[in-house]
Parts: structure tokens; sequence; C-alpha cells
């Protein structure tokens, strides 16, 4: 027998729903009236039949009793077929819905962040197959929503509203996430962590904030932060947050580390070798577990084996409490070793070693925020099949108890989330699959081109350093040149700025310049090649939602790659002429690399149409207007040097007419050019 969805459908609820399902409710609701135009009918007497039944699994079900399983059973029912979506969990529950949204009503886990909405149809004919949903590789999978600026900008509320954070946590259940930190060191009485637990989701913590209790400093500003000397304030810290979530689905992170996620030691001088930092983060560790298992039964517990923390365990300075799940993070660049820090790049590798006891998981960025070359805005810069790689190493290394993905501001970022949740929920990825059919699911047509976009996207990228993952995401083009910028107005331009060693190398400054000049033209050549490719199939799309697709997937994260590199580039070319004591040329060459950069900024605020309006407004991190605004004064700058007092002397050499120059009469008033204006003059003259 067949069965058919349409606008008259009608479903039954499971009876007194938990909060969870009445969120995934809501979302099946909204999808049927979207995809078939009528709102759904639900019927409530007991006994009435109904085309859907949503219900909690029984014995004749032959539902998997492992957490979070749903099946798809179709019951016959005198002359008609019924859907019966059953679990033994609330998250079951909520998984059979929102896949009987995606694989019955078309709708993808990442609609709302691509604007791929569903298609209209009248009704939808389904195959009567039974069906049981597979175990998720990974038993705790989520995302940590951390370097979330623009989502923190996006409406004027602060902190986010739950009309910020619901199209959150609704993409992660949809992509069989079951778990969230849900912001960064946000004010404790905003709804992030309650919204993600009435949505089904566990919490987890920041491993600056650990058992997610208020950081110290803030809760006593005017005591040291040391846990040596205030144990007892740490300790009351502690279990007021235990208190708090004890009845709560809450992953547990047991961690020490300073005041605003740095080395505790940095302010405390006397832990001054590896065996004394090791010695004090294993006792916290170890009384903070003891804390919990006091007040909670089967808690559990996770350890952030972070930066100098995983440095530490590798040296054997750092024990562990049976049955805590250890994480390894990556370097912020995707791949499983040390991150770097400042100039310092040990790369040590940081997965378990080979027969490590214990439950192991990883942490792993699909964007960072470094000051140096990280991606923030816009997409991962190396290829899935480096991704694809670098986890399926970690799952061979036995990390596949947890996955905490870093998921930034989502909307950047969705190919390469979408990579992570098929390894999360399979344990491999066939990548070319997988792109075929992530660009299927989102784009109507011309797919096959679009796919290649996504392909080639990693072979456009700067390389900056010798290994593979030396890439140039968007922070590489702002944050260096307004490093530059400072050390050339502070007159230090005879010495070299360590700051810039990481990738210039310690070189003097004008090599280091140069050097940032020429990644910048390498990126403005292959980036522009790229968004020729881009533009060619721009030039195809007649319907204008595509189109419009296509730029905020695609073409605008190009687009923040070639502004950004050609900004680098005309900068090292100004600072070269300005050393040569060319003034007039260093000025036009600075006001190139501005409207370089301006571009990029024109890219943001386009890109906020809509729903989207104001989403970049709180682009503070990689902040594209501030790197605009230093460059202008760098132009100010230069004009003030060798143009001033009367901002007429460069007009009067280089373009006001030979029969003029000796003629005019001084008390004769003349406005002096714009900035714009008198580049765009000498851009002419001098360059043309």
């Amino acid at each position: 027998m067949k069965f058919t969805i349409d606008q008259h459908t009608t479903y039954r609820i499971v009876e007194d729903p938990p909060s969870a399902v009445r969120y995934a409710w809501e979302m099946v609701k909204r999808d049927h009236e979207r995809v078939l135009g009528g709102h759904p009918a639900v019927v409530t007497k007991e006994g009435e039949a109904a085309d859907v039944v949503i219900r909690y699994a029984e014995l004749e079900d032959r539902c998997p009793e492992r957490p979070e399983a749903f099946c798809f059973r179709f019951v016959e029912n005198r002359d008609s077929v019924e859907l019966h979506i059953v679990a033994g969990d609330e998250l079951g529950l909520v998984y059979g819905m929102l896949a009987y949204s995606e694989q019955y009503l078309g709708v993808h886990p990442f609609w709302f962040w691509t604007d791929a909405l569903p298609e209209r149809k009248s009704r939808i004919d389904v195959s009567t197959e039974d069906y049981v949903s597979p175990a998720a590789f990974v038993r705790f999978r989520g995302w940590f929503v951390n370097d979330e600026v623009c989502l923190i900008g996006w409406k004027e509320e602060y902190p986010p509203t739950r009309e910020v954070w619901q199209p959150v946590f609704e993409t992660l259940l949809r992509c069989g996430g079951n778990m969230v930190i849900p912001g960064t060191d946000l004010p404790k009485h905003g709804i992030h962590n309650e919204l993600a637990a009435e949505m089904g989701l566990w919490v987890t913590h920041h491993h600056a904030e650990p058992l997610g209790a208020e950081m110290f400093s803030r809760a006593h500003p005017d005591r040291q932060a040391s846990y040596q000397q205030e144990p007892e304030l740490f300790e009351a810290l502690w279990a007021e947050a235990i208190q708090k979530q004890k009845d709560k689905k809450i992953v547990w992170v047991l961690s020490f580390r300073g005041q605003g996620d740095s080395p505790f030691w940095k302010h405390d001088p006397s832990f001054d070798t590896p065996e004394k930092r090791g010695a004090m983060i294993s006792k916290v560790i170890q009384r903070q577990h003891e804390m919990i298992k006091s007040e909670v039964a089967d808690p559990i517990c996770c350890v952030a084996l972070y930066g100098e923390i995983s440095e530490l365990y590798k040296g054997g300075h750092i024990s562990v409490p049976e049955g805590v799940i250890q994480i390894w993070a990556d370097n912020g660049y995707g791949t499983m070793v040390s991150r770097r820090n400042g100039n310092e790049n040990l790369r040590i590798p940081a997965l378990p070693e080979e027969g490590a006891p214990g439950k192991h998981g990883i942490y792993y960025h699909v964007t960072f925020h470094d000051l140096q070359a990280s991606n923030h805005l816009t997409l991962y810069p190396g290829s899935a099949e480096y991704v694809k790689e670098e986890v399926e190493k970690a799952f061979n290394a036995r990390a596949t108890e947890y996955v905490l993905v870093n998921s930034g501001n989502i909307r950047p970022h969705v190919y390469t989330l979408d990579v992570l949740r098929e390894l999360w929920q399979q344990g491999t990825v066939d990548v070319e699959a997988h792109r075929a059919a992530f660009v299927q699911r989102y784009f109507p047509a011309y797919q096959s081109e679009i796919a290649d976009l996504y392909r080639i996207y990693a072979e456009a990228s700067i390389p900056y350093g010798p290994f593979e993952d030396d890439l140039a995401g968007d922070e590489f083009y702002h944050h260096p040149a307004r490093i530059i910028i400072g050390h050339w107005l502070r007159g230090d331009g005879d010495q070299a700025d360590r700051r810039l060693q990481w990738a210039a190398g310690d070189v003097p400054f004008a090599e280091q310049v140069r050097y940032f000049g020429e990644r910048g033209a390498y990126g403005l050549e292959s980036w522009g090649h790229w968004l020729a490719q881009c533009d060619e199939l721009l030039a195809k799309l007649s319907e204008e939602n595509q189109r419009q697709q296509v730029i905020d997937q695609l073409r605008f994260h190009g687009e923040l790659h070639h502004a950004g590199s050609e900004g680098l580039m005309w900068l090292g070319k100004a600072f070269e002429a300005y050393n040569m004591r060319q003034l007039p040329q260093a000025f036009v060459l600075v006001s190139r690399s501005l409207w370089a950069y301006q571009r990029g900024v024109a890219a943001l605020r386009n890109s906020e149409r809509g729903k989207w309006a104001d989403f970049y407004r709180a682009d503070w991190l990689t902040n594209l207007e501030s790197t605009a605004w230093n460059v202008d004064t760098l132009r100010r700058f230069l004009r003030v040097h060798g143009d001033s007092p009367d901002f007429f002397l460069w007009y009067k050499q280089y373009l006001m007419p030979e029969t003029e120059k000796h003629i005019y009469l001084e008390n004769t008033h003349r406005e002096p050019l714009t900035d714009d204006a008198l580049a765009e003059c000498l851009l002419k003259k001098l360059f043309e």
C-alpha cells in the first residue's frame, strides 16, 4: 500500500511531550506548512486514527535500545497505512521527526543558513519501507559556538536572544548533533544554556570555564586568582555551578587555566617548572571530579588537553581520573598537533598514543581566531580531503567518544560543518560523493560547476609556510597589515617586528613587509582566477535566488580573499616607495590598498540583506573596517608629510598645467582635492 503526505495529513504526538519534542514538532509543523501549503491537523483524542504517529517505542516495534535510536514503522490500519515515528528517548524522537522532515518533506540541515527553501509540493508519495536509524559513529558530537561575534551583533539585544540561538540549535540537531557549548563567556542571564537544554542538547563547557562556573576574577575582582591561595573561593564557585546543573544533561569539563583563557602561571610565577604546573592541574582536576561525583550519579566528565595542558600531559606531568574522556585539539588549522603560540610552533602530535587507556575525543576547528592567519569570516581554506584525513586519523587513534567542532558564526562555514556532520555520523566520508550531494541539496542548477568551485577553493588559498595547513584565512590580510602600519607610523621601521616572525621570519622589517606584499600578489592572482570562474557561472544563472546563494556561499569568500590580497600587495609596494623617499607614489599605492580593503568591507555590507541585515555588524575579530581605517590613517600621514601645510603642493607639482604653474596668484582660492580625488589623479600621472 502507498503512503501519501499532503496538506491534509494528520499527526498524533506522544502525550505530554518533553520540551525537546515540542520544539521538534514546531519545526515539523513549519516545514509541513512551507512545503505543502496547509496547516497540519493534530489528532488529540485517544484512539483516533492519524496518518503520522509520533510515540515512544514498544517491544513489538523492535527499535534498538541504544540511546537516540529511532525507527519508521508503517502500520496497516483497516484500509489505510500509518507512519509511526518511534524511539526510546526524547532525542530519538527529535531525530526521528527531523529525519521525517528531511527525507520526506525535503528540508535539509542547513536550509536556514544557505537560504535553500524546500520545494513546494501538493503531495508526496512515500515508499512504505520500514527504517531503523544507524548508530552514530561518535557518542557525543556537537558544536562549540565560539568566536561568535557576528551572532552577538546580528540583533540589537545582548546577550543574543532566542531568535538568534534557536536556528543554531535546530541546525545542530538536524546534523545529528547532541552536544553544544552555546557561546563564549556570555552573561549568565542569557537564554543560551537554558534553550539548548530545552531543545534536548547536552550542554558542555569552555575549557576556560571549568564546570561552567563563573570566572574567579569576575566573582572576586579584588582577589588574586590563585587556587593555591584561595581554594575555598574557587570551590564555592564550582559547587554553585554543580548545584545549578546537576539535574540537567551535562558533559562536565574538568580543567584549570588562568583567567581569560591563558596559562595560570602567567600570573603566578612560582609555578616555574612543568612538574609544578602539572601537579597543580592534576590536583584541581581531581578535586573537581570528586565534587561532581558527590552530587551526580555516573557523571560524564571530560578534560580538555588543549594548548599547554596537552604538552604537560604528553610529558607525563598530568594525571586524569579514571573514566574521564580525554579531549585532544587540533592546532586551529585542522591538523592534530599543538597550536602555534606567537612565533613558537612545536607541532607536537595531539592524539592519544597507541595503547593509551581510557576514552578519547577531539576538539576540531573549521574556523579559528588567532590574530595571525586564521579563517573567521571565510570558509576553511584547506580541502575537505585534508579534514577527512586528519579526523579519520583521530578516529583510528580511538578518539571516537566525543567530537566538538568550533562552528563560529555558522553561516560562512556550512560546507565544512557538513563534512564534519558526515564524519561524526559515519566515521568516514567519501569527499567527492559528499560534495556532489551537498551541492545537490542546496543549489538547484549548475551543480557540477558549483561542486568544482568548492573543490578548487583550497587550491586558490595562499600558502605561507612549509606545512600543508599553512594556508591563509581572512585574518592573514588584516592583523599583519595593521601591525605593519603601526610599526611604520611609530618610526620603528629600522628594526624587525617580532609579531610578524611566525610567517615572515626574523629578518629586517622591510623584508617582512616585502614578504607579506608578495604573498598578497600571489593571492591576487590565484583568487582572481577563482573569482573569474565563479563569475562565469553567475553569468549563466537567470534565477535571482540561486545567484544570491552562489554569491553568499561562494563568491563572498573569494571576494574577501581577493580584496585582502590586493590590499596587502599595495601596502607592501607603498612601504618600498616610502623607503625610496617617493612620498607621492607611496600615497597613491596606499590609496590603492585602501580601495581594495574598502571593497572587502563592501562585500560584507552587500551580503546583509533581508534576514541577514547587520549580520556582520560585529566583525570585531578580523575587523575589515579597522584595517581600512588604519590604511586611511597611513594615507593621511603620508599626505601630511609631503603635501602640507596647504595640501596643494602635489597638485601644483604634478597636476597643474605647466603654463599655469608660474603665473597663478597665491591669493586666488584653490580648493584642495580630497585624498581620493588626488590619488586618482596622481595614479594616472605617475603610474600610467
